[in-house]
């Protein structure tokens, strides 16, 4: 809309927008072509657009604005090295009416944080307790809760049970990110409340397992999640894709994590190298389907292991109890798959014969 009201012209590559066929491998000739000043991106996109040469003029080019994910330090220098274009990270989501923050263009830019607030936008982070919420002090990590003229308190979703505690102190709306602000305002994103991974009452931020893996030449996209586990609840795996033309086997990228995941309960028990990861239309990794296949992969070999013929064939999202696993047990009385699987926290049913 700030383009469409200043005149400027807006270039959608294709109705799919980056992930339309054949655009990032003709992007900077697009950028030439339409002497394209500002870009909007997201972290998937820079690391894709790092797998091709920078094959066209791209000196018109005055910002890239990232967001809808933390950009990786090492993706950041990557792509400003090759390109010589300012990135600006920001923030903002749908249920507040779009941006939230966004590191000044021509100020000081904290690389990593998702800067200030804009005017009229009022951010706290905010920490749920036994006795209510309360406001973090600087620098202590909490929810980001936004308020602005664009959130509109009551029933912002369509179904009932997500609008239940969406907001604190009746005003601000709670993003479920997790963050902090430091002593200068700059807001920094450090994980989803939804993602962080438990082990064993130990909060992990997948965050740290992905810059780490980031720093890979081989890996252009990371995603870790927790995969179930009957002793801690949930153990770190991680899930990759390669770099076009790259080889590296799982075994050499937990070597890898060993070296450069430094917080040790962090350090991922199982890593998957898949051909593409799952991604949203922004560019997202698609983190639930993941889960889904750490599921399907765990639960199935605790069934082998106990040498039952039963299997888990699909995970399907309840709305009510999550992911929850189909075990098809091939003729395996109930009881003795409850032995195996009750141990696990993720819920299963058993799937009936037609």
């Amino acid at each position: 809309m700030p383009a469409i009201a200043s005149g400027a012209h807006v270039v959608f590559p294709t109705p799919q927008g980056y992930r339309g066929e054949g655009v990032f491998d003709n992007l900077w000739k697009l950028v030439e072509r339409w002497k394209i000043t500002f870009i909007i991106t997201v972290p998937t996109a820079i690391s894709a657009k790092m797998q091709r040469p920078i094959d066209a003029d791209v000196s018109t080019v005055k910002t890239a604005f990232s967001g809808s994910a933390p950009l990786p330090l090492e993706l950041f220098r990557r792509f400003e090295d090759a390109t010589g274009i300012s990135i600006v990270e920001g923030y903002g989501l749908t249920e507040a009416t779009c941006l939230v923050s966004c590191n000044p263009p021509a100020g000081e830019k904290k690389v990593g944080s998702i800067g200030i607030p804009f005017p009229y936008t009022d951010v706290k982070i905010v920490k749920g307790t036994a006795d209510g919420p309360i406001e973090a002090t600087v620098d202590e990590i909490g929810e980001i809760c936004v308020s602005n003229p664009g959130v509109y308190p009551g029933n912002t979703y369509t179904e009932a049970a997500k609008n239940v505690d969406l907001y604190y102190f009746d005003k601000y709306l709670r993003t479920g990110d997790l963050g902090r602000i430091d002593p200068d305002g700059y807001l920094w994103i450090t994980g989803r409340a939804k993602d962080l991974i438990i082990r064993g009452g130990h909060n992990i931020d997948p965050a740290e397992i992905e810059e780490a893996l980031l720093g890979h030449e081989s890996v252009a996209f990371a995603g870790a999640i927790g995969q179930p586990d009957a002793h801690s609840g949930e153990l770190p795996c991680a899930f990759v894709e390669l770099v076009d033309g790259a080889s590296v086997s799982p075994e050499e990228l937990l070597e890898f994590c060993k070296l450069h995941v430094h917080e040790r309960a962090a350090i991922p028990k199982h890593m998957t190298i898949m051909d593409e990861l799952p991604k949203t239309a922004v560019g997202k990794i698609f983190k639930p389907d993941l889960r889904r296949h750490a599921i399907i992969r765990v639960y199935n070999d605790a069934l082998l292991k106990a040498g039952l013929a039963a299997r888990v064939e699909n995970v399907v999202d309840d709305k009510k109890r999550g992911l929850v696993a189909q075990v098809e047990a091939n003729g395996i009385d109930q009881a003795k798959i409850s032995q195996v699987l009750g141990g696990f926290t993720r819920p299963w049913d058993v799937i009936p014969v037609e």
